[in-house]
């Protein structure tokens, strides 16, 4: 008969006294790994022993047992208990409960407890968070009692609250974590469910192309609108704010889109209201206007208001606290943050008081508006002291005063030209017979004696480059700077180039803003009246001079492209004009997005850029993409590479050479070298983690192993 197996008999349990135990030096496990033994004491303290301790018998040279117990699996619980016999909260002699090994070999027994266990499933750890934080536990004291921060429990429960399907989805490998922590974005299970189903068998299924998918629309927290209707008001009045725990999100996405863009009208209508009671003719509030909105328009000349008394003495007192705390921390290494806190508001407040409001013409404002609009960094934007051309009052030309003039002299002017034909021709005035009073010179003889005097002038100014210089910086800043001016003889054509087609933001780029912020500060410099603008200009440094020359010149610029006004060498001075200046537009903030161009090409030029950037490899890979999801993904690719496209390029500039990093390997691999549960993490490592191997959670009763979800056994 064959022989029956023998019953298995485990290892006898028994409390031992904790002073009959002592470390073993079988234990496999030397590095230090997992959570401290200050906080494994605390979790004993809090809910006792929930894991046994394995133990030997300690023998004698003969064999004999000593009533000693040498521990060679779980030395860290061990050094916790003893942690608290020293802090006099356990008794020394206190029973510990411990399995009782006499077969085998201990390192083996050590090894094979830390190495035959299964890893808790991040997913089962997720959801272990969310049932506390379901029985009434708080984030607080979650956090506390598995030692972790705040900031770790809020990323796990809100991978917790993550669609069921997309979660099952996660526990059978179907998703990596990456991708799950991008699904947290939107909290609409409904949402994340369709932008699930659009990536099954997507080549473009990064986490990244999920947090687009699943933020479009809504409108960012750093956009200008958001910034200037407050989120904490939008919050109140019902909106939601979508948010990333897993990388930096400027602040998060505003939901609804139709309650930013109501509570923005609201505002810029009450702001509006605020400006008509000024007694402007009309106020324009808009959002943002096109660039160059103000091109044609005449814009008054204010005075700044005096500052008063009570004012300057509120100035004085601002500037004297400044002054002393800046002298107090002068020799700090580091300013307090309550410090610095104050020298920002203190310096808030000076610059109020400096920037003195402007009066005005009382007739000239009711027949001038302004403009409403948010300025780029959320601000309110109030542009005051425009007068459309309907509204000027008559300008009454040199050529209608001389016609006025000489029909009152009797002379023989008519309605026509300056010579009083009105077909155009030239005949010479009728002589006169003397008479005893002084009559007007002819027209003719006038014309002749100028025509002489041109030409000497002509003459005068090309041998006086001073006065020619002079000359032409007045024409110039006439035309700009005073509309309707007729104070200049010199026939030069100056006028602001405006744009035919308008591209999104443009008025907000960095070269707009600084362009009209020299304007303004050098119209600050013009008197009020083009008639003492000469004066005003000769009185006028170097310097200043040359500044005001470039930038009316500047002003003429147009190197823009029309289909339907091909100026074919006009655009190749302006190509000779960029290289004189050595013009680099990624260096002005011109960066390639889908809206600025990749969404608007074809998918092989997009291909074809993300070649020039970053190398073949990298632009093959994004050859499959569908075309939103190409343009999405080159942008990515191409921020701060120093790309541009052709019609952006400076002659003879060359482009930065292609580079290709390990972040920016093919779709189809992985990102980054983050290891988390043998998966790869692309998300950067910014301190706010889901996981990670200093913060894992504790839990005494689980054989500490090496998966960053559990704590690392001894």
């Amino acid at each position: 008969m064959p022989k029956s197996n023998p019953k298995l008999a485990l290892s006898v349990s028994r409390d031992i006294p904790f002073d009959k135990l002592v470390l073993s030096q079988s234990n496999v496990r030397r590095i230090k790994a997992g959570v401290g033994i200050e906080d494994l004491a605390e979790d004993i303290a809090r809910r006792t022993l929930l894991q046994s301790l394995t133990v030997r018998a300690v023998v004698d040279a003969d064999g004999n047992e000593t009533g000693m117990f040498e521990v060679p699996s779980g030395g860290r619980r061990y050094r916790a208990l003893e942690l608290l016999v020293k802090r006099k909260q356990l008794p020394r002699n206190a029973p510990v409960p411990c399995i009782v090994r006499t077969a085998g070999d201990a390192e083996e027994d050590s090894l094979a407890e830390n190495i035959q266990r299964a890893p808790l499933h991040p997913l089962d750890q997720f959801r272990a968070f969310l049932a506390l934080r379901e029985k009434g536990q708080s984030e607080e004291e979650i956090a506390a009692h598995q030692f972790v921060s705040v900031a770790v429990v809020k990323q796990r429960l809100k991978l917790a609250s993550v669609s069921p399907k997309i979660l099952d989805a996660y526990a059978e490998d179907a998703i990596t974590l990456d991708q799950l922590m991008a699904f947290t974005v939107n909290g609409d299970h409904e949402r994340q469910e369709q932008v699930f189903e659009r990536l099954t068998g997507s080549y473009d299924n990064q986490p990244y192309a999920i947090r687009r998918m699943l933020t479009e629309g809504a409108v960012r927290a750093s956009d200008k609108r958001a910034r200037f209707i407050d989120i904490d008001a939008y919050v109140e009045a019902g909106g939601g704010v979508m948010r990333d725990l897993f990388q930096g999100d400027d602040g998060g996405w505003l939901q609804d889109v139709g309650l930013v863009d109501l509570m923005v009208s609201e505002r810029l209508r009450e702001e509006a209201m605020k400006v008509q009671a000024e007694g402007w003719r009309w106020i324009d509030a808009a959002p943002d206007f096109p660039y160059g909105h103000t091109y044609g328009l005449r814009q008054l000349r204010g005075t700044p208001v005096a500052i008063t008394a009570e004012e300057q003495a509120t100035r004085d007192a601002l500037q004297a606290e400044f002054d002393a705390l800046v002298a107090e921390y002068e020799d700090a290494p580091e300013l307090p943050d309550e410090v610095d806190e104050r020298l920002g508001e203190l310096e808030t407040a000076i610059e109020a008081l400096d920037q003195r409001p402007l009066a005005y013409d009382a007739d000239e404002v009711t027949r001038a508006g302004a403009f409403v609009s948010i300025a780029p960094d959320g601000s309110l934007r109030i542009e005051r002291g425009f007068i459309r051309p309907e509204d000027e009052l008559p300008v009454e030309s040199d050529s209608d005063a001389s016609a006025v003039g000489d029909a009152g002299d009797g002379d023989d002017a008519s309605i026509g030209d300056q010579h009083g034909n009105t077909d155009g021709s030239f005949e010479p005035a009728p002589e006169h017979e003397e008479d005893e009073g002084l009559r007007p010179i002819p027209d003719r003889l006038v014309s002749e004696l100028t025509a002489h005097r041109t030409l000497a002038l002509r003459d005068a100014v090309a041998r006086s480059p001073e006065v020619a210089f002079h000359a032409c910086l007045h024409a110039l800043v006439l035309r700009l700077f005073y509309r309707y001016a007729l104070d200049s003889c010199l026939e030069l054509e100056a006028k602001h180039v405006g744009f035919g087609q308008q591209a999104p933001g443009l008025g907000d780029t960095a070269s707009a803003q600084a362009i009209n912020a020299r304007h303004q500060a050098l119209a600050d410099l013009l008197p009020a009246q083009p008639e003492a603008l000469w004066d005003a200009l000769g009185d006028m440094d170097g310097e200043q001079q040359k500044a005001l020359f470039a930038h009316c010149v500047a002003c003429t610029v147009n190197a823009t492209f029309e289909a339907y006004n091909r100026r074919p060498r006009a655009l190749a001075h302006a190509d000779m004009l960029a290289r004189a200046v050595d013009l680099d537009m990624a260096a002005a903030g011109w960066t390639p997005t889908a809206d600025t161009f990749l969404g608007r090409v074809t998918k092989a030029r997009i291909v074809q850029a993300v070649a020039e950037a970053k190398g073949e490899r990298i632009a093959e890979s994004i050859a499959p993409l569908k075309k939103g999801d190409m343009a999405a993904r080159a942008a990515v690719l191409l921020e701060g590479s120093g790309w541009l496209p052709e019609p952006l390029r400076t002659p003879d500039r060359a482009l930065p050479e292609p580079v290709e990093s390990e972040a920016e390997s093919p779709v189809e691999e992985v990102i980054g070298s983050t290891v988390l549960d043998g998966e790869v993490s692309s998300a950067e490592d910014d301190g706010t983690r889901p996981v990670a191997d200093d913060a894992p959670v504790s839990d005494n009763n689980i054989v500490e192993g090496d998966t960053p979800f559990a704590v690392a056994a001894e």
